[in-house]
């Protein structure tokens, strides 16, 4: 095997740091594909360069350049950038999450925004410097010929930049959301939109969850810049860039043991207890604006209005976790989904049945709890890159699961045969799909169930990790 250099970049990093009030810090390792997929490298993994994302980070990325202690990563070599906070905060939720999300998830109320005035422009400037940061770093560390796999739209920057500084390396860029077809991609100004396709064509491989998304990229490109888009390729003033794609699957393995351990039962058993013999259409999300949880709620209403025979019969238990607090629109959707399920529940509820069992605290148990005694699951993302809780509840669930999914998740190209489809703003058909979830034969449940598990962990993350690898160095 070859020993050659293999650098990570991403905005959140494999651990994170809690600031004690005596000023001492904590470690917390998190997982997931990347995290996977680099111990899977062994001697060829480098270094992970990720930005502080708060008081703790940035005290620990204040010692030693940067560099975290091998003990708090678990061996791997981590340089944790301590971006200034203002700058920080301009990129990450001024243009990373107010603006290429909403544009890339379709989210804008256009008639009111995006405004991209002076404020903007400022915004945009701290997104430069914070990329600029990471393309210094990585051209620091990376030793001749290395490859670079950069993560996610916060930093579609960097490629170019990086090019730019060390035309040597074999550089990457995966994104993980959706890309915006051009009519939308349109909405960012002129100069912005090239700057970020010229940005992802710095990279030797643009990467993508699904061909849909891929093709759109390369139909921005061909509108914007004039590229000329071949067969799996972009060309731009001489130089090509290659796409991609690699679905993003569940770990099998991790969540079948992780599903079925003890503090999993109490949930469970606490679960059954609220809910008692009832059918149950389940969800976890995110109180994020895409996940389109407010609709879902909707449905279910409609699903109880149109159809009084599950009136006391099924209960839709929604999990729905605070996402991104300090925006006041996320602050605000949060609130709405509370409100609109205590609606439901004020208008239907009736002795022990409470229609809708809805939690706000995130507890990864009880969601893995959720997923085993789901009887149906709605997944309804106006528009999501892939979206991995289609693909993790059929592999845990007990009793075979209905997937009601939308066809604007990235997911519905691999499970759409399997799944019950939907147009994700279309209530009526929305809770027509929640009754014949609820009245699909147990064997034909069943059997849906196991070709969804096997779709659904075809790709986990440490093969998807090391695809992306492969086929970097293959070019």
């Amino acid at each position: 095997m070859t020993t050659e250099q293999v650098l990570v970049a991403s905005n959140r990093g494999p651990v994170s740091y809690s600031l004690a009030d005596d000023g001492s810090l904590s470690a917390r390792r998190g997982g997931g594909g990347l995290v996977s997929g680099l111990s899977a490298l062994g001697p060829e993994a480098g270094t992970w360069v990720c930005a502080a994302l708060g008081d703790g980070d940035r005290a620990a990325a204040a010692r030693d350049g940067g560099r975290l202690p091998v003990e708090d990563t678990g061996g791997q070599a981590v340089r944790m950038l301590d971006i200034p906070a203002d700058t920080f905060d301009a990129a990450y939720n001024g243009v990373a999450n107010s603006v290429l999300w909403f544009v890339h998830h379709l989210l804008y109320q256009t008639p009111l925004e995006p405004v991209f005035d002076a404020d903007f422009e400022r915004q945009w400037s701290g997104f430069e410097a914070y990329s600029a940061a990471f393309a210094d770093a990585l051209a620091a560390d990376a030793e001749p010929g290395a490859a670079v796999l950069v993560q996610d739209y916060h930093l579609s920057l960097v490629p170019g930049l990086l090019r730019e500084r060390r035309p040597d390396l074999r550089i990457g860029h995966f994104s993980h959301t959706p890309w915006a077809p051009p009519d939308l991609f349109r909405l960012l100004p002129d100069a912005i939109g090239r700057q970020v396709l010229l940005g992802i064509l710095g990279a030797d491989r643009a990467a993508f969850l699904t061909r849909r998304w891929a093709d759109a990229f390369a139909a921005c490109c061909a509108d914007l810049l004039g590229a000329t888009v071949g067969d799996g390729t972009v060309t731009y003033e001489g130089r090509t860039t290659r796409l991609g794609v690699h679905g993003l699957g569940a770990d099998a393995d991790f969540l079948r043991e992780r599903a079925f351990r003890p503090d999993v039962d109490e949930r469970l058993a606490a679960l059954r207890a609220q809910v008692g013999d009832r059918r149950t259409v389940v969800r976890v999300d995110r109180t994020e604006l895409s996940k389109n949880i407010v609709r879902g709620l909707h449905a279910f209403r409609r699903l109880l209005t149109d159809r009084p025979e599950w009136r006391g019969r099924v209960s839709h238990v929604a999990f729905a976790y605070p996402s991104r607090q300090d925006l006041a629109v996320y602050r605000d959707y949060t609130a709405e989904v509370s409100r609109v399920a205590d609606g439901i529940n004020a208008e239907f509820g009736a002795g022990d049945w409470t229609p809708v069992v809805l939690h706000v605290k995130d507890d990864f148990a009880r969601s893995l709890a959720a997923y085993r005694m789901a009887d149906v699951a709605l997944v309804n993302p106006i528009r999501d890159g892939m979206n991995l809780v289609a693909k993790e509840v059929p592999v845990v669930s007990e009793r075979g699961v209905a997937l009601v999914l939308s066809r604007e998740a990235g997911a519905a190209a691999e499970l759409g045969e399997d799944a019950l489809l939907v147009n994700p703003y279309d209530i009526a058909g929305t809770a027509d799909a929640l009754h014949r979830a609820l009245t699909m034969a147990p064997d034909e449940r069943e059997a849906r169930t196991k070709r969804l598990a096997d779709a659904a962990t075809a790709l986990p993350p440490s093969a998807w990790f090391l695809d992306q690898l492969a086929a970097l160095r293959e070019g």
